[in-house]
């Protein structure tokens, strides 16, 4: 391999991994998280999670309550979805209560962002601010469970690891960007015969 390929190789990979943020880790694994946090919809809007890996050897699925009530909605299956997939939840409203909770379905159990939910008493979720870019995933924040019952429970909150955003991201269709564009063209272009116009009077 030649010198030109070689830095172009490592100034790739070096651009590749700058692209990546890092995903927030518990920093104490072996200890129940003494922090308790409670989720709340800052504003009205879809709510989105996106799947940020897993270290779990049990299957589990996310799921979501709404000021207590179960949104029926599961997904991201932390064994057969790619890193980066989104979920929608769907509407929330500013101040909504929301409470997380991973289905294990490998033991039967569940367990819930709001420590007073779980039946073994503990925190089963480690959650820190994330500042996007790691496979896709926008800026949000980071949520990671453990899913092993108090007493047998390594704490190391990476079994079903997500980041959610409070509210979706609006992308305009193919149609909705043309029209923009266009309405672009006609302003720069107006702009352009404005400035022209202006420098022969003068």
């Amino acid at each position: 391999m030649s010198l030109i390929a070689k830095l172009v190789a490592g100034a790739a990979f070096a651009l590749a991994t700058a692209a990546q943020a890092v995903i927030p880790v518990y920093p104490t694994p072996g200890v129940e998280d003494p922090v308790l946090y409670t989720f709340t919809a800052a504003s009205s809007g879809n709510l989105t999670a996106y799947f940020a890996g897993s270290g779990a050897s049990y299957d589990e699925t996310l799921g979501l309550l709404i000021n207590g009530i179960d949104t029926g909605i599961t997904g991201l299956e932390n064994h057969t979805t790619p890193r980066g997939t989104a979920l929608s939840f769907g509407n929330v409203t500013a101040g909504d209560a929301l409470t997380f909770l991973i289905n294990v379905q490998t033991t039967g159990d569940t367990f819930y962002s709001q420590k007073s939910r779980n039946s073994d008493g503990a925190n089963h979720v480690y959650s820190a601010p994330y500042a996007g870019g790691d496979y896709g995933i926008p800026a949000g924040t980071y949520v990671g469970f453990e899913d092993l019952p108090k007493g047998g429970s390594d704490f190391n909150y990476s079994d079903e690891q997500f980041v959610f955003t409070n509210v979706g991201t609006t992308v305009p269709e193919p149609g909705a960007w043309a029209l923009m564009l266009g309405g672009f063209g006609v302003v720069g272009a107006a702009l352009r015969r404005r400035v022209s116009s202006v420098v022969v009077a003068a």
